[in-house]
């Protein structure tokens, strides 16, 4: 072995050829209102990876109301980071505050709700799979996916004028 210091050296050979490009979004908090994409009243997201091939989405979770936003069970894991304000399920008696991590786990049954003394709360999740809207009797109300994910952004970066080509950059 040689005794030359190689660590900033980088990686020299070939990346596999079937393997996706890297995904980088900067500023990941967009400066253009228009990359939120609107999911309900005052309610937006941010997409940042629209996983195709294994099912998930990783999104920043933006609410400017107070309130129950919505009740929904996941079949697989799902992780969440609290960037701005906070939020609490009514099932659970924790709140989730800024910088704080949440772990879903799968199976879990839970009603999202906003305190009255937030303004804005943002949220990056990364969801495995589907969110499946329910009612307190875990009834079949709605759900989502990558796929109506990817539709909702396609539908609104459209009306907005961006590019046909936009929503490409986070799909893999």
């Amino acid at each position: 072995m040689s005794s030359e210091d190689h660590s900033r050296l980088p990686y020299q050979l070939a990346m596999p050829a079937d393997a996706r490009n890297e995904i980088v979004v900067s500023p990941a908090l967009p400066e253009d209102e228009r990359i939120w994409v609107p999911q309900a009243e005052n309610v937006w997201f941010r997409p940042l990876c629209l996983n195709v091939s294994s099912g998930y989405w990783v999104n920043l979770l933006r609410v400017r109301r107070a309130g129950v936003l919505s009740r929904h069970r996941h079949p697989n894991p799902v992780h969440g980071y609290v960037i701005k304000g906070k939020w609490h399920y009514l099932e659970h008696n924790w709140v989730a505050t800024e910088g704080s991590y949440v772990y879903e786990p799968p199976g879990e049954t839970h009603t999202l709700v906003v305190p009255d003394d937030v303004e804005e709360m943002i949220t990056l999740f990364q969801v495995n799979g589907v969110m499946y809207y329910v009612d307190p009797w875990g009834r079949h109300q709605g759900y989502e996916d990558v796929f109506t994910k990817i539709d909702m952004c396609r539908r609104h970066y459209e009306q907005v004028g961006f590019p046909d080509d936009y929503l490409q950059q986070f799909i893999r």
